[in-house]
């Protein structure tokens, strides 16, 4: 993958369906644009996005995962990836050079982790994804697989596509192996109180910005 060499820094978060990465997405955006986190860290603002995106090609990959419409396996992590390149080249590299932080919602690590459950060819999804930018911290939330269905059921009237216990668990095992193979990546609980997550990811994001400074 390439190394981010533009102004702004680039945060992913990551996790399974249920984990709360969006909420804890969402609160460091808050946490990054507080006057006094601006001034400290010299940034000039940070954004939050997300993958899919909204656009035409996350619209089609919504729909599957909504039981919309079918393809295979590979048709949709071409998509995946197709919207990826999009999303760089319209949005999240414009905000980097910029001097912006981006806070992405998903990225690829979510392509590896859930295609290679019904693609044995990993190394296929990893070519994919070579050429697209290399996070400078990624923070990936471990929650059970168990505790993230209680979740989805209870704050949600449908299941996507891969929402099932067994599956989720395959996932997190190859989220785990991602996070052995890419550098700055850091695991959280997140079955702790949603503050003390918050608390221990703007620690661990202060202490990368203040590096990369």
């Amino acid at each position: 993958m390439i190394k981010n060499n533009y102004p702004g820094k680039f945060i992913v978060f990551e996790g399974l369906d249920g984990s709360g990465h969006s909420t804890q997405a969402g609160k460091l955006i808050d946490f990054l644009n507080d006057t006094r986190q601006k001034t400290k860290f010299g940034h000039t603002g940070a954004q939050i996005t997300k993958e899919p995106t909204p656009n035409l090609i996350g619209g089609l990959i919504s729909s599957q995962l909504h039981h919309d419409w079918k393809s295979s396996q590979e048709c949709l992590q071409l998509l995946f990836c197709a919207d990826r390149a999009h999303h760089l080249e319209k949005e999240i590299i414009p905000l980097l050079e910029r001097g912006v932080i981006v806070v992405c919602d998903r990225y690829f690590f979510s392509t590896i982790a859930y295609g290679s459950l019904d693609i044995e060819e990993r190394s296929w999804l990893l070519d994919l994804n070579k050429n697209f930018l290399l996070p400078d911290a990624t923070i990936l939330i471990k929650v059970s697989p168990k505790m993230c269905m209680e979740r989805i059921y209870k704050n949600r009237y449908g299941v996507e596509l891969f929402e099932k216990e067994e599956s989720l668990a395959k996932v997190w095992e190859n989220y785990e192996k991602l996070s052995k193979e890419f550098e700055n990546v850091s695991i959280v609980n997140g079955e702790k109180p949603m503050e003390q997550i918050h608390q221990e990811v703007t620690e661990i994001i202060s202490d990368k910005l203040i590096k990369l400074g």
